[in-house]
């Protein structure tokens, strides 16, 4: 199977429609191998991506946006971790959007989404991200529905004015199963590495999983689009996730084929004569 096969598999069309109650969250389909090949060819992958980041943040011409939309415990915040650990930190942006503050309140919804966009050269991270706006609003009401339905044709008129401007959007929505959301949950409040993740509002918000998965089938059928494509990625099994996440982003930027700046004769010419310059001179005391 082919790079590109790969990165298909996962990717939703425009107009296809979204039963996510008949898409397996524990599938591992279209992975290298057993699960310990998988897992190292993670670290391959690694190496793959931080490469191509080098040329995209040396090329300071066009970035990267990653949105990661998933439920409590679908795993964004490990992917962060694992997929985004070998990049360089000066070329990567990281931005989590939580419940919004009176100053945010007071603009539109997507303006402190839209200062969060990657600058030419980075890759930027929404751990959440504006989709809040047309899930979380939606299922507890707290706008009419008549103002979250809009959000959907506002949302791809902002990405593709993004995209237009040279970044490159992947949206990843982590599928994770009722079952495993459950013991993720739970995992929680028996390790004391994890206790501090724990929080009412999650138990409380899973109550409402149906309304949820109803929901973002929705919002990833209306907003997945050519231009900037969702990826409905099985996150039952991290390792598997992690994997998904990793080729779909190599793949991406090997589309975009960013490429090391070059220097002109004229250009070369002077710096080296700033080099000789500076060889014959004698240092400042």
């Amino acid at each position: 199977m082919t790079k590109q096969r790969l990165s298909t598999r996962w990717r939703l069309r425009p107009g296809e429609r979204v039963d996510l109650a008949h898409r397996d969250a524990g599938s591992t389909a279209g992975m290298p191998g057993d699960k310990q090949a998988t897992v190292d060819e993670l670290g391959t992958l690694s190496v793959e991506l931080f490469a191509l980041q080098d040329k995209l943040w040396a090329e300071a011409r066009r970035s990267v946006l990653v949105v990661l939309q998933g439920l409590d415990a679908s795993g964004k915040d490990g992917s962060i971790k694992h997929v985004f650990r070998g990049v360089n930190p000066q070329a990567t942006r990281v931005a989590s959007f939580k419940q919004p503050t009176p100053e945010e309140l007071a603009h539109d919804f997507l303006w402190r989404v839209h200062r969060q966009a990657p600058a030419a050269g980075e890759i930027g991270v929404f751990n959440r991200s504006h989709y809040e706006d047309v899930l979380v609003a939606r299922v507890h009401g707290l706008v009419p529905e008549a103002v979250w339905r809009d959000r959907y044709h506002r949302i791809n008129a902002f990405e593709a004015s993004l995209v237009r401007a040279g970044t490159a959007i992947v949206k990843f929505f982590l599928h994770v199963s009722f079952e495993e959301q459950g013991r993720r949950l739970e995992e929680r409040l028996d390790r004391p590495d994890k206790i501090w993740k724990a929080s009412p509002s999650d138990f409380a918000e899973r109550v409402r999983w149906d309304e949820y998965q109803t929901a973002y089938a929705e919002a990833l059928e209306h907003t997945t689009t050519e231009l900037a494509p969702w990826y409905v990625v099985p996150a039952d099994h991290k390792w598997f996730r992690n994997w998904v996440i990793s080729r779909v982003l190599i793949d991406t930027l090997e589309e975009m084929d960013p490429r090391y700046p070059t220097r002109t004769p004229a250009e070369l010419d002077a710096v080296r004569q700033a080099a000789a310059a500076a060889a014959s001179g004698k240092r400042a005391r």
